[in-house]
């Protein structure tokens, strides 16, 4: 499966991946006063701020997930319904970690909404360890919104090989 860079093109087609996977894993479990602010051009916007950091899967042209990264944080991870089940959100978190670790990360860590089970599960299988409970603030236009959320890290130090 291809990882690659993003490509400024794919914005509207990456945004509608975020909002619609927003929706589907976030809208009936945070707050309303949230809600309303995730919108599929304020997921436009956040991606073209921020399109330096984001890794796709799929031909060009054609996304069908993507990964964003935030100083050592996997800050957004995002797989359309026809790719979940496939390895695509698997593959972005292995290139996740390893963009993170090339990066001098030694913990990444991740912020998923207390409920969204689904989203638990995978980490979790995917080695990751739930932290805790914190407030994250979320940015929305003018400011942040507090959101409690549960924590997840994963330590990319790798074990030191013996010498022989």
């Amino acid at each position: 499966m291809t990882i690659r860079d993003a490509e400024i093109a794919e914005i509207g087609q990456l945004a509608r991946i975020w909002h619609d996977g927003w929706q589907d894993a976030h809208a009936r479990i945070v707050p309303v006063e949230l809600a309303r602010f995730r919108t599929l051009e304020s997921f436009r916007e956040r991606l073209g701020a921020a399109l330096t950091s984001v890794r796709v899967a799929g031909a060009v042209g054609a996304p069908v997930g993507f990964c964003m990264l935030k100083g050592d944080e996997l800050y957004q991870l995002y797989v359309s319904p026809q790719a979940r089940g496939s390895g695509v959100a698997a593959a972005l978190v292995i290139d996740a970690e390893a963009r993170l670790g090339d990066g001098g990360v030694g913990t990444a860590w991740l912020a998923c909404a207390i409920g969204n089970d689904r989203a638990a599960r995978f980490y979790e299988k995917c080695g990751w360890r739930r932290a805790g409970t914190v407030v994250e603030r979320l940015d929305i236009p003018n400011g942040t919104f507090p959101l409690e959320v549960w924590r997840y890290e994963k330590s990319l130090v790798r074990p030191a090989r013996p010498q022989k």
